[in-house]
C-alpha cells in the first residue's frame, strides 16, 4: 500500500505538504503541487477515509501571536515558516493550528488579535511578549481561563509561561562584544538604535546590556557612543543622522546594531571599511550585504527553529504531559559571508515547498 510517506519521499517534500496538497488547503507553490500531483496519479493514490476522518477529530487547539511580516521587515517570515511546518507534523498528535498576527509597532493591534484568539478557545497560547503592559492584561486572562502559555522569542521575567523559546539575548550581546573586540584597533564604538524600538523590548536591552559588560567584566578601557535614528526606512535621513554623528565624533572603529535593521545602516554608511559591523539576522537584505563585505559579522538567533521548537514542545506538553526546562536557548550562530549560505538550510527547503 502507498503511504503520504512514500509520496513524499519521492516527491523530495515533507509529509505535511503531501497532505496539503491531497486536502486542497493551499500553501504549496505550483511547481511542487504538479509534481506531487502527477506522482499520485501514477501511483494510484486514494486518501483512506477512516485515517481522513480520524485526522479531523484535533483534541487540542493551539494558538500562535506573532507579529505580522512583509517585503522590508522579513525578520518574522522565518519563526512564521516554522511554525507552519511543525504544524503539519503535529496533526498526527491531534493538534490544530491557527497563527494570529499583529503590527509590532502597534499595541493595540497586538492586543485586538489576543481578544480574537481567546474567543476561539485553545487549549494553548504560544506568542511573541513585544508589549509589557498589554502582555500584563493578557496573561492573568490565560491564567484565569487555565490556558498555558510560552514565550517565543522574547524573554520577560515575572511570569508563569511554560518556558521560553528563543536565544539568549544577554550572551549575544556578550558575543557580539568580543567579535568588535577583536575585529578592531580602537574600543570606540557606536550603537544604533531606532526611536521605533520599544524601552520594553527586552531582547534588544538584554543585547546592549551583554555587550557593555563584556568590556566591563574584562577591565577593557572602551567608550560606547549611542544614537537614536528616526526609523531605517529613510535612506536620506538615516545617512545624514549617522555619518554627522561618526563624524563629529571621531575615533569610531566599529558599530553595533542590536536588531535586524544592520543592512539599513550598512547601506548609507560612506565607507564601510573604515568599521566593523556587527548585527543580527539572516535576512536576505542582510546577508547580501554580508556577502559584499559591507557586514562583518550576523549573528543567527535561528528564528525558524524558534517557530518549528515551540510547536513542537507545546504539543509534547499537551499530548505527552512533558513538561520543558524554564527556558530552551537555541544555538547562537556567528555568520561570515563564506559560511551564511549554508545556515537555515531547513528553512530553505521548506519554504521552497510552500507559498507566503
Amino acid at each position: 500500500m502507498v503511504r503520504i510517506k512514500d509520496i513524499a519521499r519521492e516527491a523530495q517534500v515533507s509529509e505535511g505538504t503531501v497532505d496539503r496538497v491531497l486536502h486542497n488547503r493551499g500553501g504549496v507553490s505550483k511547481k511542487t503541487e504538479q509534481r506531487i500531483r502527477k506522482i499520485l496519479e501514477h501511483r494510484n493514490y486514494s486518501i483512506n477515509p477512516v485515517a481522513s476522518a480520524l485526522a479531523m477529530k484535533n483534541k487540542y487547539k493551539i494558538a500562535v501571536l506573532i507579529p505580522y511580516f512583509n517585503a522590508t521587515d522579513t525578520f518574522w517570515k522565518a519563526p512564521y515558516l516554522g511554525v507552519l511546518k511543525a504544524s503539519e507534523e503535529v496533526k498526527n498528535f491531534g493538534v490544530n493550528l491557527s497563527i494570529y498576527q499583529f503590527d509590532q509597532f502597534d499595541p493595540k493591534s497586538y492586543l485586538k488579535a489576543f481578544q480574537r484568539l481567546i474567543k476561539d478557545q485553545p487549549s494553548a497560547l504560544i506568542f511573541v511578549p513585544m508589549f509589557l503592559k498589554e502582555t500584563s492584561k493578557m496573561v492573568p486572562k490565560l491564567e484565569s481561563l487555565k490556558i498555558p502559555y510560552q514565550f517565543l522569542n522574547i524573554d520577560v521575567d515575572g511570569y508563569n509561561n511554560l518556558t521560553y523559546i528563543g536565544q539568549d539575548s544577554y550572551t549575544a550581546g556578550n558575543i557580539a562584544a568580543k567579535l568588535m573586540h577583536l575585529s578592531t584597533e580602537t574600543n570606540r564604538f557606536l550603537i544604533v538604535l531606532s526611536r521605533e524600538n520599544r524601552t520594553d523590548n527586552n531582547a534588544i536591552s538584554k543585547r546592549i546590556k551583554g555587550f557593555n559588560d563584556y568590556f566591563s567584566s574584562h577591565n577593557l578601557n572602551h567608550k560606547t557612543f549611542t544614537l537614536k535614528v528616526n526609523g531605517f526606512n529613510n535612506p536620506e535621513e538615516l545617512a545624514k543622522t549617522i555619518n554627522d554623528f561618526i563624524s563629529n565624533n571621531t575615533g569610531i572603529t566599529g558599530i553595533f546594531i542590536p536588531s535586524s535593521k544592520i543592512s539599513s545602516v550598512a547601506n548609507v554608511l560612506k565607507n564601510t571599511s573604515l568599521y566593523s559591523l556587527v548585527g543580527f539576522d539572516n535576512t536576505p537584505k542582510n546577508v547580501t550585504c554580508l556577502q559584499q563585505g559591507f557586514i562583518s559579522f550576523l549573528i543567527s538567533q535561528k528564528p525558524f527553529e524558534q517557530g518549528y521548537e515551540s510547536v513542537r514542545i507545546m504539543t509534547d506538553f499537551l499530548a505527552k504531559a512533558k513538561t520543558p526546562k524554564q527556558k530552551i536557548y537555541l544555538p547562537i550562530d556567528i555568520l561570515i559571508k563564506e559560511n551564511v549560505a549554508y545556515n537555515d538550510m531547513n528553512q530553505t527547503l521548506f519554504e521552497q515547498e510552500v507559498s507566503v
